[in-house]
């Protein structure tokens, strides 16, 4: 039988995840499919879930590799501080990496290190090819004057880049949440799990996205078709390159926000407007940023504290 702080810890952690880490891959499809019933959204993104860990499990590896570099710890009470802090914070809107919050508890300081590099050069990778992707397609696309919002090539294509990112970010970031469990379980036991993601899925959509979903909606033709297709896509390949690249865990949050960042300066630069709005999409992308600060902050403050427990 599974331990208290092993259940509990997954637990928490799966409702953090979904509740925060996935509106950064659902948040854009959410945002331009609200003409199309929730539970249509939710069947949909629950088969790919369910799909996914099927692979992993029948892999052999739930995590997809990502805790090669993570040995197994059996849970303990203040391995629960990492999940608690993210549900505090993601109440909040804060875009935390749950990456650091919660794989920090169990990791060694040089895969800590580690962590944070890789999770630093994908934002700035994502901010760049970013800027110069939309610097290029906002010379051709421009939502305000033909929005497609009801092109069927369009929406086809974004459910598919959606699917693409969903599994992808599934790949990445459900270690936030095998950490918690032996690396071995039985095929129960994994039905169990996604029964349970389901139907944390399911509130998720039902309840629009949440706080974080604002993260998404404030910014430029995230409700259109057309962008959120293309926001995904590059998002699903950044991801997919990350991943290749090594095996160490990295904070998806950062490569998301890093998108957005470099996509919002492309659209308000000066030589693309008529009249420029380079200065108002400074303080958006310094509050994005300070978030993930914040949720850094809070990642060392944990570290230092469950080393002290474990000493």
């Amino acid at each position: 039988m599974l331990e208290i702080y092993t259940v509990l810890g997954f637990i928490l952690a799966g409702y953090s995840v979904v509740a925060n880490d996935s509106l950064q891959t659902l948040g854009t499809w959410i945002n331009s499919n609200k003409i199309i019933p929730w539970y249509f959204l939710w069947i949909f993104a629950s088969l790919i879930l369910a799909l996914t860990m099927l692979h992993g499990y029948f892999s052999g590896d739930l995590s997809h590799g990502r805790l090669s570099s993570i040995p197994y710890i059996e849970p303990n009470f203040w391995h629960l501080l990492a999940p608690i802090s993210l549900i505090i914070l993601t109440r909040n809107g804060i875009p935390v990496s749950t990456s650091f919050l919660v794989l920090s508890a169990f990791a060694s300081s040089l895969v800590v290190q580690k962590m944070l590099i890789k999770s630093i050069v994908g934002y700035a990778v994502a901010a760049i090819v970013s800027y110069v992707l939309w610097s290029l397609l906002s010379r051709f696309i421009d939502e305000s004057k033909k929005p497609a919002a009801s092109d069927t090539k369009w929406r086809i294509a974004q459910w598919i880049s959606t699917g693409f990112l969903w599994t992808m970010w599934l790949q990445q970031d459900f270690s936030n949440i095998a950490v918690f469990l032996p690396r071995q379980i039985s095929l129960n036991a994994v039905l169990m799990i996604i029964l349970f993601f389901v139907i944390m899925l399911g509130y998720v959509f039902k309840s629009g996205g949440g706080k974080i979903q604002n993260l998404v909606i404030e910014k430029t033709s995230t409700k259109f078709v057309r962008s959120a297709t293309i926001i995904d896509l590059v998002y699903a390949f950044l991801l997919l390159y990350f991943k290749i690249y090594n095996n160490i865990p990295m904070s998806t949050t950062f490569v998301f926000v890093g998108l957005l960042a470099g996509r919002e300066l492309a659209l308000h630069s000066s030589f693309m407007t008529k009249k420029g709005r380079i200065k108002k999409v400074f303080p958006m992308i310094g509050r994005d940023f300070l978030r993930l600060v914040i949720g850094i902050t809070v990642s060392v403050a944990l570290i230092i504290t469950i080393q002290y427990f474990n000493n």
